[in-house]
């Protein structure tokens, strides 16, 4: 008895992805969420800031007021006495603003780079998990068809197949070559 809300793994879910395809990005989604749940009220003040400032919003609002103190002190707007004609405190202003806005962006980017640094490591995780299962897997493949008389090419390549990587070492390479 085949019920629409049974899944099995060869079932396509009712979006068109494979249950495990679903349930994969529903775990990153929960985990994203709890992330973003547990990120501090200065991390999300910081996040929040930093969207803002990388909007059309943000540079809309700057046009209008940097452009009205502009012509209000270039004695442009009639009735409006200039407070700043040398635009000293525009200056000033902005570059008080750009420090703290900076701020912000950066705050934004390390924890950014932290959840980067954590899906890098379940990336990791994953292909080396990957990789011993596909060694097995060419191990097993290879004993059955010994077993079954079926000839094998490639001899060399396979027994190369066979060998489990070991990151230390592609790691240790890696900065080798970039030191060098």
């Amino acid at each position: 008895m085949n019920h629409a809300h049974d899944e099995s793994p060869t079932t396509p879910a009712a979006d068109g992805l494979t249950p495990a395809l679903a349930r994969n990005i529903d775990a990153v989604m929960v985990r994203r969420r709890e992330t973003a749940n547990a990120a501090s009220s200065q991390e999300r003040a910081a996040a929040t800031i930093s969207r803002f400032a990388g909007s059309m919003p943000f540079v809309y609002i700057h046009l209008l007021l940097y452009g009205t103190w502009i012509v209000a002190n270039l004695n442009w707007l009639p009735g409006v006495p200039a407070w700043d004609p040398s635009l000293v405190i525009l200056a000033m202003e902005a570059s008080v603003e750009a420090i703290f806005l900076s701020t912000f962006v950066l705050i934004n980017q390390n924890r950014m780079a932290a959840e980067d640094d954590t899906r890098a490591d379940l990336d990791l995780q994953v292909s080396l998990l990957n990789e011993h299962e596909t060694t097995r897997l060419i191990a097993m493949v290879e004993a059955i068809a010994k077993k079954l008389k079926v000839p094998i090419e490639g001899d060399e390549e396979l027994s190369e197949l066979k060998k489990d990587v070991a990151p230390e070492a592609v790691l240790d390479r890696i900065e080798a070559e970039e030191k060098g």
